[in-house]
């Protein structure tokens, strides 16, 4: 398919047809990167994705307690505890 580059304010840019926004998963933000001169538009994905998800297993595995570490001797000597 070919596409026109079209001036928009002080910027240039590419309408992408609904039906391609559709087929590639894109919604409202979209990743770009350039290899070898070339444009690669793909899927903006969040990077804490299913955070929460994998939160509550962990709740439920009794994997989500504190942990401390036992103080050493530079603590003990350079912090000022208060």
């Amino acid at each position: 398919m070919k596409a026109s580059i079209i001036q928009i304010g002080n910027s240039q840019g590419l309408r992408i047809p609904k039906p391609i926004l559709k087929q590639c998963g894109f919604d409202k933000e979209v990743e770009l990167e350039v290899h070898d001169k070339k444009l690669i538009i793909k899927p903006h994905t969040s990077v804490r994705k299913d955070w929460a998800k994998e939160f509550e297993k962990m709740a439920q595995n009794g994997d989500d307690q504190l942990l401390e570490f036992p103080s050493n001797q530079w603590d003990e000597e350079e912090w000022e505890w208060r």
